[in-house]
């Protein structure tokens, strides 16, 4: 399929804020606040724990990646894409500073689980 196609079916498909190549998709997060700090869950399925990076800077934890299309062999053509293959970005501010947080990531069934662990107060 060649670029102008796929331009012009995310032009027709996507919201007008979405860009087509050039801007990356954000995957869905959940943020609980829990007893000594925080969880936030991503939903990636399909995206292989290798391809994701987790960058934390002061109070924003920032979520980098690709995930990739598989295709098998007797892909003809294509009939219908819902799915978005491509880089991803997502971009979490939260109310605390997280340099001297306990982060700990698990990744289990499509889900990315990062637990903030604050530091406690004398």
């Amino acid at each position: 399929m060649s670029k102008d196609l796929i331009r012009i079916m995310h032009a027709l498909f996507l919201p007008a804020t979405e860009g087509c190549e050039d801007a990356p998709w954000q995957p869905a997060a959940d943020i609980h606040r829990t007893r000594d700090g925080w969880l936030v869950k991503f939903e990636l399925a399909g995206v292989l724990p290798g391809d994701i990076e987790l960058e934390i800077r002061g109070t924003r934890m920032t979520l980098r990646g690709v995930r990739r299309d598989v295709t098998t062999q007797e892909v003809c053509r294509c009939f219908q894409m819902e799915i978005a293959y491509s880089r991803f970005a997502r971009t979490i501010d939260l109310p605390c500073r997280l340099d001297r947080a306990g982060i700990a990531t698990e990744y289990r069934d499509g889900m990315l689980l990062v637990r903030i662990q604050l530091e406690e107060r004398p």
